[in-house]
């Protein structure tokens, strides 16, 4: 029996009765992360990482049935042996590996393999078939030291100080701003955040993770927004809420910003390259790491990706799911529902 099936509500294991990353109600989900596009609302119970729990309990409905595990611990569901572990995309984001007669399946969900101080950082897991993500599965890119990009950023916000205006960064509440909080120097200047980051900075805190002093926007002192950086989801570009910040220079950060076509069509007026996903290089590298035998590619060029794999010798094949890579971290209506209860109104 194959452990995964492709089906209309997402990958299916038989054996054990659930669902991983389902995109539509299920009942009995497993989760690797707390990003929209792995997550479906209305599902009965849901098994995550106990480092993702407290983010993942954040997205959800109250009242959700969450269990969080510890990352390698094994549980047994219906005979499948179900572990997790960690993937190094956001805080508690993980693999999930499925063994069951013998069979090792693993599900990278979204993955990068260069470290950072806000998760755990990526571990291979040897499996016979790997399930990986390709968002960025095209030879053009390549990141990057992480170092070298905030020191752009840094000089970035020392130019804007100079000519008095506010600096407002763009990246997805959830794991890339906390990335960027992580790396910025308080030194340059205030850190202050829009209120859908500062609540999902709160779990990262709370589970230890060091970041530098921020202050919400609502509750700072506008005279020294000329001094400071905002990290702001992308959907409060160009809304009357970042309007309020006078004169402003504006970047978006992302892997796509590494394409220079992709920077002029979001109209801000810097883009930096950083992704909380694997390269072309890294991603070759982790599917080697896994000695897979066979590998299925979701979420982004999977084309160009199994092509590759086999011209080069390695059993592959594309798996379509709902979501296909088009967005590195997509401006979802998460982002809107999160800017309400954060209380800063919805983006106009």
């Amino acid at each position: 029996m194959t452990l995964l099936l492709r089906t209309d509500r997402g990958l299916y294991c038989e054996a054990g009765g659930f669902f991983v990353d389902p995109w539509a109600p299920v009942d009995r989900a497993v989760v690797t992360h707390a990003h929209g596009d792995h997550v479906a609302w209305g599902c009965g119970a849901y098994l995550t990482s106990a480092e993702g729990e407290a983010v993942l309990r954040r997205r959800l409905e109250p009242g959700a049935q969450v269990r969080g595990v510890p990352y390698s611990t094994a549980l047994d569901v219906n005979g499948v042996r179900v572990s997790l572990h960690p993937a190094g995309h956001i805080l508690g984001s993980a693999q999930v590996r499925l063994e069951h007669h013998g069979e090792v399946c693993v599900v990278s969900g979204d993955y990068k393999t260069e470290p950072d101080p806000t998760c755990t950082p990526w571990e291979p897991v040897r499996c016979h078939t790997f399930v990986t993500e390709c968002t960025f599965g095209l030879p053009v890119y390549r990141w990057q030291p992480s170092s070298a990009v905030f020191e752009r950023i840094h000089a970035w916000w020392r130019s804007n100080q100079e000519a008095g205006r506010t600096t407002l960064l763009f990246a997805y509440a959830l794991g890339k701003a906390q990335r960027l909080i992580a790396g910025l120097d308080p030194a340059v200047g205030p850190i202050l955040t829009h209120g859908a980051v500062e609540r999902m900075t709160e779990p990262y805190r709370a589970a230890g993770v060091p970041l530098p002093p921020t202050t919400h926007v609502a509750v700072s002192d506008q005279t020294e927004w000329p001094r400071a950086v905002v990290v702001a989801p992308p959907s409060a570009d160009g809304s009357a809420w970042a309007r309020r910040f006078g004169p402003q220079s504006t970047a978006f950060v992302s892997g796509w910003m590494a394409v220079r076509g992709t920077r002029r069509r979001r109209a801000v007026d810097r883009g930096f390259a950083i992704s909380d996903h694997v390269d072309w290089p890294s991603l070759l590298a982790a599917i080697d790491a896994t000695g897979a035998e066979e590998v299925w590619a979701t979420h982004g060029y999977t084309g160009v990706l199994v092509r590759w794999l086999s011209e080069h010798g390695r059993k592959a094949r594309a798996v379509e799911t709902r979501f296909e890579g088009e967005s590195d971290e997509p401006d979802t209506a998460d982002d809107a529902a999160m800017d309400e209860r954060a209380g800063e109104g919805p983006p106009s």
